[in-house]
C-alpha cells in the first residue's frame, strides 16, 4: 500500500473512532466537546506519541468548524498533550520519562493519602464494590486482556480516590490521572503480567475492611510506587516515542 493511501485509511479509522467519541460526550459546548474528543483520543493512544496532523485534518475528522476546534487545540497545548507547530500542524506530545516520574511521585503521595481517608469512611456495600473489581480484573488477566484490566484497575484506584470523599485532593489527581494511564497503557505488554498487582489491591481492601487507615495508606504509596517503577524502567529503555511524519 502507497504512503498516501496508508495514511488515508488510517484517518478513515480514526475519523470513525473520534466520532464515536463525539456521540459519547455529554457535553453540548463545541470546544469543549473537541476538547474532551481529542483528549480521550490521546489518553488511549489512538493518538500516538509524536504523531502529527494537520489542523484541518482534525476538524475534518471532528466535522466541526475551525474556531472550536482551534480553542480546544490550544487548551490541549497548555494542559501538556499537544504541541501546536505554526502554520502546520499539531504533534501529540511524547511521553517523557521525567514527566511521567513527577506524575508517579504525586499519585504514590496522593492516592496513598486517598486510600487513607477513604478507611475512615467506606462501609461493606462499597468495600465489596472493590472486590469485585479485583475479582474483574483477574477475569481480564486470564484472558490476557491487558487493555480492560487497565481500564479496571483505572475505576479501581478512580473509586478509593471518591471514597475519600475530598474533593480537592480529587481535583488535584484528577488531573494527572489521564496522563499516567496514557504511561501505563504504552507501557503495559513490556511489563511482567500484573499479577503482584492484585495481590496489592486485595491487601489495600483488606487494611480497609479492618479499618486500618494507615496500613492503607502505606500499601497505597507502596503499590503506587512500584508501579511507578516499572513503568519508567520501560519508557526509559524505549526510544523516544517514534511516529513524526507531518501528514500532508
Amino acid at each position: 500500500m502507497k504512503e498516501k493511501d496508508r495514511r488515508s485509511s488510517d484517518n478513515t479509522a480514526l475519523k470513525k473512532t473520534l466520532l464515536l467519541y463525539k456521540e459519547e460526550a455529554k457535553e453540548d459546548r463545541l470546544p469543549q466537546q473537541a476538547y474532551m474528543i481529542i483528549k480521550k483520543a490521546i489518553r488511549n493512544l489512538q493518538l500516538q506519541p509524536n504523531e502529527a496532523f494537520l489542523e484541518r485534518e482534525i476538524i475534518e475528522m471532528l466535522e466541526m468548524s475551525r474556531t472550536p476546534v482551534r480553542e480546544a487545540l490550544i487548551r490541549l497545548e497548555m494542559d501538556r498533550w499537544i504541541r501546536l507547530i505554526p502554520r502546520k500542524g499539531l504533534s501529540v506530545e511524547p511521553i517523557i520519562k521525567e514527566n511521567i516520574e513527577q506524575i508517579c511521585q504525586i499519585a504514590e503521595a496522593l492516592d496513598g493519602v486517598a486510600a487513607e481517608l477513604a478507611t475512615l469512611n467506606i462501609d461493606e456495600e462499597h468495600l465489596g464494590i472493590l472486590d469485585s473489581l479485583i475479582t474483574l480484573q483477574e477475569k481480564h488477566l486470564t484472558k490476557n486482556n491487558l487493555k480492560a484490566y487497565t481500564d479496571v484497575d483505572d475505576q479501581f484506584h478512580n473509586l478509593i480516590v471518591e471514597y475519600s470523599q475530598n474533593e480537592r485532593l480529587q481535583n488535584i489527581i484528577h488531573s494527572h490521572s489521564d496522563q499516567l494511564y496514557r504511561a501505563r497503557l504504552f507501557t503495559i505488554n513490556q511489563r511482567e503480567l500484573p499479577i503482584r498487582s492484585i495481590m496489592e489491591h486485595r491487601a489495600i481492601v483488606a487494611a480497609m475492611r479492618a479499618q486500618d487507615s494507615k496500613a492503607a495508606q502505606l500499601l497505597m504509596y507502596s503499590h503506587r510506587h512500584r508501579g511507578g517503577k516499572e513503568i519508567l524502567e520501560i519508557i526509559e529503555s524505549k526510544p523516544t516515542n517514534a511516529t513524526n511524519k507531518m501528514k500532508k
